[in-house]
Parts: C-alpha cells; structure tokens; sequence
C-alpha cells in the first residue's frame, strides 16, 4: 500500500492540473470501490472549483469552493493517471478508457484525471471542509511526521513508555500519521534500533534522535517519486525509485552496507508485516 511519500509525490503531481481548477464533469463509473461513493458523487463534483490539495496522513483532500472535501484514499493498486495537460507536462493525448478506471475528472483546463483502481481497496468520500477532520479516517490521526507537531519531546513523551516493539508504536497512526511498514524499517536501520526492542527500554536520547531521521529518509523517498514495488506509479506514469536506496528492505539475506559490517540483512515477521533489519548494527 502506498506510504506518505507515495501519496505526497502523487498529490504533487496532481497539483498543476487540479489546484485552482473546476471540474469541468466528473464520471463515476461504478456505485463503490472499498466503500460506496457518496451520494450523488459526480453531480456534487461537476463544476466544482478545487481551492487547495493537500495530503493528511495517506489521504489526498481536495477542498471545493462549494464547502466540501473531497477524500481520495489509494488502496492497494489505486492510481491517479493524468492526461492532456495543457502545461506539457504530461502526455497530451488522452488515453483510451480501462476496465479499472473507476472515478474520471475533466478538468476545465482540458487535463484528464482519471482514478484507476483493478482491486477496488481504494476509497473515495465527500465531507464539509469545516469539520474534515472530524471524518472517522481522520479524527484519530496522529501529527504529521514531517510537521512542527513532530518533535523530540513529544516522541519520547507518547511511546517513551510503552511496552511494545518500537516498530509497532511508529506505525501505529495515532502516534504518528502516514508512516508504514518500508520507512519505518530504514528509520530504524539508520537510527541503529532493532524493530523488536520494546520503547520503554530505549533511552530517550535514542528515541529523540528517530524524529529528524524518519523526516530525512521521507524527505529523501519524496524527493525520489516514492518506492514503486508493485502497482505504484506517479500522476504522469513514472515509476518512483526510492526502492533503490533501501538499506534493509526487502534486502533479506543479503550483506548490511555499512562499512565494516559483516553481517546480512534479516526479516522477521511483526503483527503480519516483515521487518528489515542488520542484527550487528541494530540494538
């Protein structure tokens, strides 16, 4: 499933076409993906002005001139393809129509958007902007990990106690938003903290050293388009690359990359996901 910086590269990517535009027709092909679309979807979009495009944890929101937000969640194979951007910026043609193209937007600007999802995990939702982040995918979330509320103290302050893995507490979305399973593990790799040492037994020195890491390693996989493992691919089709500089993910068996180092990478399964991991350099 597409982690923050997948999410950021492609809400990046959407941004030229869809930020300040209106939706000129918006065709919902199918009544639902992981849940059913709202109702009256298209109708509610058609015409709408898009005002802002942010991303909260995994989510694109779309905020609309007309008081409501626009939720787009990915899913699993879920991708936001754009096509016939007056900017040049992507391929001019549009394309012709897919099985798995769900949700389709005519930007007034004469840019296609289109929403194609072959297993349907994604999701779709509309909310009023005043109270979005009261919607039940939003209201438990923790800060962004990239954001002020982010910091040392308030790292040590949550999980500085707690009595699980300290992989699980970072992936656990009311500590901290967006982050998953693949950047954890390089987090943890470079801050040379095992995934399965319980946090309350890592000192706090050791735990405030993870924030300016884990926003260094997402800053880098934005910078990189994301990690493309399966399904992923950018707004204009390109693969991210960030998987290329992983130091542990799915690099089992094979030798750590720090210097001097001579031992290999190792997985372990936590909670039904793999951990990555250097047993000589993580304690």
């Amino acid at each position: 499933m597409p982690e923050l910086p997948e999410v950021e590269t492609v809400r990046a990517g959407l941004a030229p076409v869809m930020e300040g535009q209106v939706i000129a027709k918006a065709h919902v092909n199918r009544p639902d993906l992981r849940w059913p679309f709202p109702l009256n979807m298209a109708d509610r979009l058609t015409g709408a002005r898009i005002e802002r495009l942010r991303r909260r944890s995994k989510y694109i929101l779309a905020d609309l001139d007309r008081g409501e937000t626009l939720l787009i969640h990915l899913g699993m194979s879920g991708r936001m393809t754009v096509s016939g951007d007056p900017l040049g910026q992507f391929v001019h043609e549009h394309p012709l129509p897919e099985k798995h193209d769900h949700v389709v937007f005519d930007m007034a600007g004469g840019a296609r958007v289109t929403f194609n999802d072959p297993r349907r995990f994604g999701a779709m939702d509309l909310m009023p902007t005043a109270s979005a982040e009261a919607h039940p995918l939003l209201s438990a979330l923790g800060p962004e990990p990239l954001g002020n509320a982010f910091h040392e103290g308030y790292l040590a302050a949550t999980i500085g106690y707690r009595k699980t893995p300290i992989k699980s507490a970072l992936l656990d979305q009311k500590v901290v938003a967006g982050l998953g399973n693949i950047y954890v593990c390089e987090a943890l790799f470079r801050a040379g903290i095992a995934p399965l040492r319980r946090s309350d037994r890592i000192a706090e020195k050791r735990l405030a050293a993870l924030v300016p890491i884990v926003r260094d390693v997402l800053a880098e996989a934005i910078a990189a388009g994301g990690s493309s493992l399966k399904d992923y691919r950018q707004a204009d089709g390109e693969l991210g690359y960030f998987q290329h500089s992983f130091d542990v993910y799915g690099r089992e068996g094979r030798p750590c990359r720090t210097p001097g180092c001579d031992a290999t990478i190792r997985r372990v399964v936590q909670s039904g996901r793999s951990s990555f991991y250097c047993p000589q350099c993580q304690r």
